[in-house]
């Protein structure tokens, strides 16, 4: 060892005089004479102390028995680049003159990446990097099946209701229920059957009466069993309720509602209403006699099913005799139970769908009176909020509150989902807005229309805004017998024959902006309108109602135009940033609202608060006695002086 550190010190003086090749070549080479013969880490091996290292350079280039001669440290005839190992360091320590250490950082060269077979070492050993590429490159990768993903997830929700019953935590639940949109795709009998013969037991009324509603009365409890050991992974393999010979535990409420819940959605995707409607109905008789908290968001899920079941029964609404007259009372009563349990999911859920139900038969005085006599919860959940609001928007609009009921539409455009499958409910909505706003007088903006998940759904509707902006009685008459069937279909051919009016409103609006003076004969005219007795009859309603600023003279028979004031000197500016204000400060305080806080956060405030405060008063004690010290100290030495 003493001569190989003289012989790196030499080494490292010639270098100095040398270019930068030259000691680039000498440091792998001094690197390969530390390293032994065999070896796959060189840099990690060259560490090593000077006892293991065995051999000199004339015994590493003697040749070998297999007749083939070493260089460097591999097997073969060419040099080989360090590709493997990264950048070579060699470490020289420090020399009699007191020298201190260098290291010697030989990085690999570029081409390495290119030459040689890069996927073996030293010893010819495969590389890791090649055994991750060719299971990559492998085409028969398994594959997850997403039948078993779906039996697995549907389990996995079992555990997450658990700890929603064990913690007292709903957010479990709803992420349960969130969850459903990804499952419901593969529902089908086999998947249900399995689940349902995984869970209970064969002795269980709850799995005769699924199983029953899913038309596998003959499912084999054991044979569930053990396909679903072989099928399900290991995490869900472990759960309690599979494994085999285990006493089975009692199944919780919620786990039985949210499997009913599945059969449910099945039925109704299967378009079996007839079935799933009387299925519903049993499930409700179930619940009611259950009273658990934990069981509120699952509880409201099964009303909305139950509604759906029974709107699609004939005969259909609007007709009196219609099935889903006959769940009211069911629905009241259920409105009734959540109001004293507290129970806010199913309290909005159940307001909404008696609303819903009530405007399916044109019974708008019932549902003015249901509003009333009731106070929608203001925890509910921004969907329920959203329905609340448009169900009523749409009450207030055909009771003529125009104001209210835009202000409520404008709240449930707001509130809707972004959600791509709630794309429905924003364009029934948008619609609604866009009649009411033209029965206030306004026109609605261009930019409503130029959104992409409106522009097809509102190109009737654009016509029409049109129609009633230029003001031609004719041209609005044309759109709603082109469009007739669309606007009965959602709802709003009542409110557009009121337009009518609106449209000569419009007309005379233009006309006074236009002329300063204009006869009755001509407005006949431009407003296609019977006598001139009624052209002075709509401008004098006109000018009582304030939509336009004229005077009528019966003698000329003419109507003659105010001159334009100034905006800015009348109250409309205030009231529109009041108006503005106020949406902000009510957005505000609605996300305050919605955000949740720590239990009990306050009174580790007060807590810490009344801690700082008492370490204030003790360093301000502390200083005040500290100050008294050195003046009485330094008055004595004073007095003493």
């Amino acid at each position: 060892m003493p001569s190989e550190g003289r012989s790196l010190r030499s080494g490292k003086d010639t270098s100095s005089s040398t270019n930068g090749e030259k000691a680039r070549s000498n440091s792998q080479s001094s690197s390969s004479k530390d390293k032994p013969v065999p070896t796959r880490a060189p840099s990690s091996k060259s560490k090593a102390a000077g006892p293991a290292r065995k051999g000199s350079k004339k015994e590493q280039d003697k040749p070998q028995p297999n007749g083939e001669p070493i260089e460097n440290g591999v097997n073969g005839t060419e040099d080989i680049d360090m590709v493997d190992n990264g950048p070579e360091k060699v470490k020289i320590g420090t020399g009699k003159n007191g020298e201190d250490e260098m290291t010697v950082v030989v990085p690999p060269p570029k081409s390495s990446k290119l030459a040689g077979d890069h996927g073996k070492d030293a010893e010819g050993d495969v590389a890791m990097d090649s055994t991750e590429k060719s299971d990559a490159d492998n085409p028969e990768v398994e594959q997850i099946d997403p039948k078993v993903k779906a039996v697995a997830d549907t389990k996995a929700n079992f555990q997450l209701l658990e700890r929603a019953v064990s913690q007292f935590d709903a957010r479990f639940t709803l992420r349960v229920l969130r969850s459903i949109s990804s499952v419901r795709k593969h529902l089908s009998p086999d998947l249900l059957a399995q689940v349902i013969t995984d869970t209970y037991t064969s002795s269980s009324p709850v799995a005769k009466t699924l199983l029953a509603a899913l038309g596998k009365q003959d499912a084999s409890f054991a044979n569930s069993d053990a396909s679903s050991e072989m099928e399900i992974d290991q995490s869900t393999k472990d759960k309690p309720t599979s494994k085999p010979g285990s006493t089975p535990k009692e199944v919780l409420p919620e786990v039985d509602t949210y499997i009913s819940i599945l059969v449910q959605i099945y039925l109704y995707d299967s378009k079996s209403i007839e079935f799933g409607a009387k299925f519903s109905g049993n499930l409700i008789e179930r619940l009611r006699t259950l009273n658990r908290r934990t069981l509120d968001a699952l509880s409201a899920r099964v009303y909305f099913y139950y509604s759906l079941f029974f709107e699609q029964l004939s005969p259909l609404p609007p007709s009196s005799m219609a099935s889903v007259v006959s769940i009211r009372p069911v629905l009241l009563a259920a409105l009734r139970t959540s109001v004293l349990r507290k129970d806010q999911d199913t309290h909005a859920t159940v307001t909404t769908l008696l609303l819903r139900n009530y405007l399916s038969t044109s019974h708008i005085t019932q549902a003015d009176l249901l509003i009333s006599h009731s106070q929608f919860p203001p925890a509910a959940s921004n969907n329920q909020i959203a329905r609340y609001l448009y169900y009523l928007g749409r009450i207030r609009a055909i009771q003529l509150s125009y104001t209210e009921s835009h202000e409520n539409l404008i709240g449930a455009t707001r509130k809707s989902p972004a959600t791509p499958s709630a794309g429905g409910f924003y364009q029934a909505a948008s619609k609604l807005l866009v009649i009411v706003e033209l029965l206030m007088g306004d026109i609605p903006d261009r930019a409503i229309f130029r959104q992409s998940n409106l522009e097809h759904a509102m190109q009737p509707y654009l016509s029409l805004v049109q129609a009633v902006r230029i003001g031609k009685m004719e041209g609005f008459l044309n759109v709603v017998q082109t469009h007739n069937a669309l606007f009965r279909r959602d709802g709003t051919y009542t409110l557009i024959l009121r337009l009518r009016q609106n449209v000569i409103k419009t007309g005379i609006r233009m006309m006074s902006l236009s002329y300063a003076k204009i006869s009755l004969r001509d407005i006949c005219l431009k407003l296609d309108l019977e006598s001139e007795q009624s052209a002075e009859y709509i401008v004098a309603k006109a000018i009582r109602d304030g939509v336009i600023e004229a005077t009528l003279d019966h003698e000329g028979a003419f109507m003659k135009s105010k001159e334009a004031g100034d905006v800015y000197a009348t109250r409309e500016p205030g009231e529109a940033f009041h108006e503005r204000i106020r949406a902000c400060l009510g957005l505000h305080d609605e996300n305050v609202k919605a955000m949740r806080f720590p239990m009990n956060q306050h009174r580790l405030e007060l807590k810490n608060a009344q801690e700082a405060r008492e370490r204030e008063r003790e360093l301000a004690k502390e200083i005040v006695e500290g100050e008294m010290d050195d003046d009485d100290g330094a008055g004595g030495d004073f007095e003493g002086m």
